[in-house]
């Protein structure tokens, strides 16, 4: 497995993520069972993991377009229909495989294809990589689901003005604080959110700043419920606030810093590119490919 350093601030920090190439000249024998692919995370010692397959569809004949490769996501809970900060570690590690300057690659997620491009970062250990996500649904949260998950935050009843449910492979509460400092606030209960998430079939809480006037905005995302308390980077959940505050105050564009509570400063770019229903939304983050490491499963 090799560790890619996703969604990095300045250069540092990043959400770690093992990549495992299982391409076809692996024999169909010696691949892992889901089973041994939950077990990935916790070996590597990362929160998620994602496993690279090649894909049969051709290229389609430009010379810096890789044939298609195919993804799945694992945390230690189990397989997720699509992992944001993974496609970012995924689509690094391709570019740096083919050692290229830049790579325009297709990877199949879930049997959705996302299209990504990455080119050579500011400094030579790091790559820019951008792919579209979407589309994304966005709906008011019911007083019921409100009144379950603030209480699981350890978050006051007034913070719901202005939460949203937004889905993008599987629906998230949208939580908005006052400001930068607040979110220190939230002191979750990591079994009731859990609990609570899994009734009411969300993949968790994205605790958001208020930054909508400057594009700049903190956050952080809790998801015991899929084994994760604290992600150090939620790709999807920031293309979810974006299209959320573009639908509510008209911002195109935010830069969302995550990471900071767990020592990993981890920030993503999330610009709309079409607006609700289902938005579609650009993806940016900076990657840095780690080390490779070698585990019995």
């Amino acid at each position: 497995m090799t560790i890619v350093h996703a969604c990095l601030r300045e250069g540092r920090g990043g959400s770690p993520t093992a990549v495992v190439d299982e391409g076809l000249s692996v024999r169909a024998s010696s691949l892992l069972t889901d089973d041994e692919r939950r077990r990935v995370p916790a070996l590597a010692g990362t929160s998620h993991a994602v496993f690279l397959s090649d894909d049969p569809a051709p290229a389609d004949g430009r010379a810096n377009v890789r044939p298609m490769a195919a993804a799945r996501f694992f945390t230690t809970k189990g397989e997720l229909p699509a992992c944001g900060h993974g496609t970012v570690a995924a689509l690094a590690f391709l570019a740096a495989r083919a050692g290229r300057e830049e790579l325009r690659v297709d990877v199949r997620v879930s049997g959705r294809v996302v299209s990504g491009r990455v080119v050579r970062g500011a400094s030579a250990s790091s790559m820019d990589v951008t792919f579209g996500a979407g589309p994304i649904s966005l709906r008011e949260p019911t007083p019921n689901e409100l009144a379950l998950l603030l209480p699981a935050l350890g978050l006051p009843a007034t913070t719901a003005s202005g939460a949203c449910i937004a889905t993008l492979g599987r629906p998230r509460l949208l939580v908005p604080v006052t400001t930068r400092s607040a979110l220190t606030a939230p002191a979750p209960a990591p079994d009731r959110l859990a609990a609570v998430c899994a009734r009411l079939d969300l993949l968790g809480c994205f605790v958001h700043s208020a930054g909508w006037d400057t594009g700049r905005v903190a956050a952080r995302m809790f998801a015991p419920s899929i084994g994760v308390p604290e992600d150090i980077a939620n790709v999807n959940s920031s293309a979810c606030l974006a299209a959320h505050l573009l639908a509510r105050h008209g911002t195109p564009r935010i830069d969302v810093d995550m990471g900071d509570a767990s020592g990993r400063p981890a920030t993503v770019t999330a610009g709309v590119r079409s607006g609700s229903p289902g938005a579609l939304v650009d993806i940016t983050g900076a990657a840095r490919i780690g080390q490779v490491r070698r585990f019995p499963v």
